[in-house]
Order: C-alpha cells, then sequence, then structure tokens
C-alpha cells in the first residue's frame, strides 16, 4: 500500500514536470518565431542604414539568439523523446552565447581580462561538448541495445 502512494505522488510529479516543459517549449518557440520576425527587420534595416557593418553585426547577434532559443527548443524536445535531459544542446546554446560575445568585441571597448575569460569559456565548452557529446552518444546507442 504504502509503494503505491509512493509511485502515485512520483507519477504526479513527473506529470507537473512534463507540464512545465511543455509550458517552456510553447514559450521557447513563440520566442524563436519573434527572434526570426526580429532577424529579418534587421535584415531590412541594413539596406537603409549609414552604418553597415553595425547593422550586420545586429543581424548576426539576432540570429545567434534565434540559434540559442532553438537550441533550447531542441533539448526541450528531446526531453520529450527520450524522457533525458540532453545536455549537449545546452552546451551548444552557451558556446553560441560566447560566439555572440566575441562579436561585441570589436565595437565595444573591452578588457583584455573579459577577452581571455571567453576564450578559456570556449575551450572548457568546445572540451565538454566533445567528451559529453560522446558519452551521450554511447549511452544512446547502449539504451538502443538494451531494448
Amino acid at each position: 500500500m504504502k509503494n503505491h502512494h509512493i509511485n502515485t505522488i512520483i507519477s504526479a510529479l513527473s506529470n507537473v514536470t512534463l507540464g512545465i516543459y511543455l509550458a517552456i517549449a510553447i514559450a521557447l518557440s513563440i520566442l524563436a518565431i519573434l527572434s526570426l520576425y526580429d532577424v529579418a527587420l534587421l535584415i531590412l534595416e541594413v539596406f537603409t542604414t549609414k552604418n553597415t557593418t553595425l547593422g550586420v553585426l545586429a543581424v548576426l547577434h539576432a540570429l545567434l539568439v534565434t540559434i540559442i532559443i532553438i537550441e533550447l527548443l531542441d533539448t526541450v524536445t528531446l526531453y520529450f523523446k527520450t524522457n533525458r535531459l540532453q545536455v549537449t544542446p545546452i552546451l551548444i546554446a552557451a558556446m553560441t552565447a560566447m560566439v555572440r560575445r566575441i562579436l561585441t568585441f570589436g565595437v565595444e571597448p573591452v578588457e583584455a581580462a573579459d577577452v581571455a575569460l571567453t576564450i578559456v569559456a570556449i575551450l572548457v565548452l568546445t572540451i565538454a561538448i566533445v567528451y559529453i557529446g560522446k558519452q551521450e552518444r554511447r549511452f544512446g546507442s547502449d539504451r538502443a541495445e538494451g531494448e
């Protein structure tokens, strides 16, 4: 009887988690569409702006934000498919954020320490993506063999 109550609670909590992930997926989908719309508007502005370089950088920033949103959405949809949280898309989103940060280095004044920390973050993220990506692929293939 006690196990039945525990299983009922666990099932209810799992449903709450799924509901939250569904709400996040809907919000991210809306944000991705709005972000893509922003990219389109910024592309049109490039043709009318006097400083084309800043216009192009604004488009790149908006595109990278869109990619970050899509990677996060991919993480949520993979959770629905596998019932596991995949770390690689989150790391890719973080890497994209670092690339976005690098693009500002040419436009805004920046300290050498900021550049160094960003480079170190990119290096650590790259290593993590390679290592964790291998682990996730191996775990996925082990899981497929067990089914």
